[in-house]
């Protein structure tokens, strides 16, 4: 195989969805499981779409994805400039070059003008007129100064095939094909011949894109053909779906939830779970290994693992990846990263937020679930007596009340107020009383955070809240089973 040169190609519209970091992922990771090289190209002809500081948002994005050019806009190489507003001299010299081949044509029309009439054969809403102009008129518009677009001239006959390593063969009619602008008025290309034209000239050997771009395919080879180019591998990628209430599933959007890689770290996710997860939506591996480095996926990505089939995007099983992620971590890592999203801290927890993050790093999904999770640890919700009985341990809200003030007693002796010691006290008030763990264990955990469900046991919100917070919500309990 020849040397292989992937590329991503995004405009510059400030947002990176899934789906292009997908296919930024799939073009790295195959580049480089085969030695290559990847690229990074702006496409920013569609000036519309615009978006200031947005190749800085894509080349921020990918470093924080570990997805890292070869090749691109201040990387460097050999076949910049990496920004098709740059390269417009380049545009327009290979368009005059097919004119003078007689692949493609100055169309002179105005919008109106080249409209097809009711009735008449519309090719793409163009009705061809300029396509077979005399030599003669054309020379009198170009004296005249008359503005033009070039226009691709398409076969009318036969039909343009093409092969695709996910879709296989894939034909197209070529009257189905309408006489396409390659460049507009302003000189500025359209998508189809800048990219053309970059990729030939960027040498890219395979190129990675969704199945959105399979019916401009057809355009493309027209031109490969035209110029006497050999095509690059073209793949193209199912699409990425989301879940939708009712059970079905469309096209993944913001209805689903956060839907571009930005999103999904603020909301506290990891880059690298988000990037493992990501290369799953759509590609196997050959083993059932689940978790992946870069360098794991890269030696062993292959194109063989592609599926035409969309992939779903489920946001439970990120919550899996980026749960195991944190398992994997450190201590110490988590609990710096986890800090700026845990919410305002009282002076308690400032100081024993370690030993928080800790509890936490293997009970939360993502940073984002920890501020509401914690939140009882700065105000003690409202709550009812209602949360006292459990069958389960045999509570009930009177037993409750009979147990909470001696167990109150027994920890206001505890003179160090530290984990092993607020344990010590605890159990031997167990022992002593006769009651089951937890039996006594349950009132107190709704006594000092007014809620069935908490990071860490009993011993480690008492240690956590202090032990005047702790006695104080304890007495509150009391008052309100009395």
């Amino acid at each position: 195989m020849a040397n292989v040169r992937t590329r991503f190609a995004p405009s510059p519209t400030g947002y990176m969805h899934i789906g292009n970091l997908r296919t930024a992922l799939y073009a790295y990771l195959f580049a480089k499981a085969q030695g290559g090289d990847f690229l990074l190209r702006i496409e920013d002809t569609d000036r519309a779409r615009y978006v200031a500081d947005a190749v800085k948002f894509i080349q921020d994005t990918l470093a924080a994805a570990h997805i890292v050019p070869d090749e691109g806009p201040g990387v460097g190489g050999d076949c910049g400039p990496y920004v098709q507003s740059e390269r417009m001299d380049i545009y327009k010299k290979y368009a005059e070059e097919l004119i003078e081949k007689g692949f493609a044509y100055r169309c002179f029309c105005s919008h109106e003008d080249g409209a097809a009439k009711e009735g008449e054969k519309s090719f793409g809403g163009y009705d061809r007129h300029c396509r077979d102009l005399a030599p003669e008129e054309i020379e009198r518009h170009l004296k005249n100064g008359d503005p033009y677009v070039i226009r691709q001239k398409m076969p009318l006959t036969g039909t343009t095939t093409f092969f695709d390593v996910v879709h296989g063969n894939i034909s197209i009619e070529n009257s189905e094909l309408e006489d396409q602008v390659l460049l507009k008025r302003d000189g500025m290309p359209t998508y189809n011949f800048a990219n053309v034209i970059d990729d030939h000239l960027m040498r890219i050997s395979h190129v990675i894109r969704g199945t959105e771009f399979i019916t401009s395919t057809p355009k493309h080879v027209q031109l490969y053909e035209a110029f006497g180019w050999e095509p690059p591998v073209f793949v193209h990628l199912a699409p990425v779906m989301g879940k939708n209430e009712d059970g079905s599933v469309s096209k993944l959007s913001k209805r689903h939830g956060a839907t571009s890689f930005a999103e999904l770290v603020d909301a506290g996710y990891l880059p690298e779970a988000i990037t493992n997860y990501v290369a799953l939506l759509g590609w196997s591996p050959k083993s059932d290994q689940e978790i992946f480095s870069m360098e794991e996926m890269a030696k062993v990505f292959s194109l063989e693992g592609l599926s035409k089939s969309p992939a779903v995007f489920d946001y439970a099983k990120l919550d899996w990846f980026n749960g195991e992620y944190f398992k994997a971590m450190s201590d110490e890592k988590f609990s710096a990263e986890a800090l700026p999203f845990a919410g305002e801290l009282t002076d308690e927890i400032k100081k024993k937020w370690p030993y928080l993050a800790a509890i936490l790093r293997t009970r939360v999904a993502r940073y984002g679930e920890i501020a509401d999770m914690i939140a009882f640890f700065r105000t003690l919700p409202e709550y009812g007596v209602e949360l006292f009985p459990n069958k389960k341990n045999k509570v009930t809200p009177e037993l409750a009340a009979q147990i909470l003030p001696a167990a109150k007693e027994a920890l206001d002796a505890v003179s160090e107020w530290t984990p092993e010691a607020i344990d010590s006290a605890l159990h031997g008030y167990i022992d002593g009383s006769g009651y089951k763990l937890g039996t006594v264990m349950w009132p107190l955990r709704i006594a000092l955070s007014g809620q069935k469900v908490t990071p860490g046991g009993v011993t480690e919100l008492l240690y956590l809240l202090g032990k005047e917070e702790s006695l104080a919500r304890i007495g509150k309990a009391v008052e309100k089973l009395a």
